[in-house]
């Protein structure tokens, strides 16, 4: 659902920064990951990184903000190959869970590291869940939309299940019959 950012050594230094903070922080974590890293990595100066991102949670932000753009887009994408929800979920999420570098939510991954230290990262969170839900709402008939808080749970569940190893069929097998139960056929 989202394909790596390639690292292009001749892209612009803020974008070679954004692809690198972005690996490093969904690999290693945001808080493990220092600046010097993401500057050497990047191949860039500690002047060049400054003058892009005053601070590393400035960094912090754009590559959240980026992320989401990117990942809203696959995820549309993936959720409108199918006609109905109760099939696109599930295997858009398999194929989320089945990428090679898979390490969970990179929106709930941020929140468990940071907590409430940077606000803003919250808000960032709280808009990419919104927006999530919002896209889930779409795909539903209009008098089924009020269930798209509890496809959400689902979902989330599935995406904590999948992170803690367990193997992505058991969990798509498992969201597809929660869906089942709370979806009409063709939903």
């Amino acid at each position: 659902m989202l394909a790596p950012l390639p690292f292009d050594p001749d892209a612009a230094a803020r974008d070679r920064l954004l692809v690198t903070a972005q690996r490093l922080f969904y690999q290693q974590g945001i808080r493990a990951t220092g600046i010097d890293r993401v500057i050497a990595e990047a191949g860039v100066t500690k002047v060049t990184f400054y003058r892009h991102f005053p601070s590393k949670n400035q960094l912090i932000l754009a590559v959240l903000a980026q992320r989401h753009r990117r990942w809203m887009a696959g995820f549309q994408q993936a959720l409108n190959s199918t006609p109905a929800l109760r099939d696109a979920l599930p295997a858009a999420l398999k194929s989320w869970f089945d990428e090679a570098d898979f390490r969970g939510c990179a929106f709930i991954n941020a929140s468990a590291e940071l907590g409430e230290s940077l606000p803003e990262v919250t808000e960032l969170v709280h808009q990419h869940k919104r927006e999530m839900a919002e896209t889930i709402a779409l795909k539903l008939a209009e008098s089924e939309r009020w269930k798209s808080g509890q496809i959400m749970l689902l979902a989330e569940g599935a995406i904590v299940r999948a992170q803690l190893g367990e193997k992505s069929e058991r969990v798509a097998a498992d969201i597809t019959a929660a869906l089942a139960a709370i979806l009409p056929a063709g939903a």
